[in-house]
């Protein structure tokens, strides 16, 4: 509770207004503590990853292959495609059924915005199930 000293008046008046300062001073704290917490939390280091041992999952009885070529033409199964009939093309494939999963099979020399492009494309189409394919490597001992 405040009070006002006006030098002749015996009555001391309530102030109503809020003091402010003690959450000036947490808010401070808590800022400096997230300056100094933010630059740990991204990694910069370079990290060779070692190559995947994992054991491969059982292939699917009609697994739908989508290729990417170095060219960064597609090819579902077989088949050529466009990018604009991809949609059409992966429906006839799957039966319409959309919780099937697609294998994507990119060649290495095509850039990451390609493959990107790609998995847009997939999740524009409504297929969200997606698996990327590539070769197992050897255990390292």
């Amino acid at each position: 509770m405040a009070g006002n000293l006006n030098g002749d008046d015996d009555d001391l008046v309530e102030s109503h207004e809020i003091n402010v300062t003690p959450f000036i001073d947490v808010m401070l704290v808590l800022l400096i503590i997230f300056m100094v917490a933010a630059p740990l939390a991204t990694v910069d280091i370079p990290v060779d990853l070692p190559n995947a041992s994992a054991h491969p999952a059982p292939r699917p009885d009609k697994p739908i292959f989508l290729s990417l070529k170095a060219d960064r033409s597609l090819a579902l199964g077989d088949t050529p495609v466009m990018p604009d009939a991809l949609q059409a093309a992966l429906d006839q494939a799957s039966g319409s059924d959309k919780t099937q999963r697609v294998f994507v099979r990119g060649d290495k020399t095509v850039p990451y915005e390609a493959v990107m492009q790609t998995l847009d494309a997939l999740r524009a189409a409504g297929y969200l199930k997606v698996a990327l394919v590539g070769l197992e490597a050897p255990a390292q001992p």
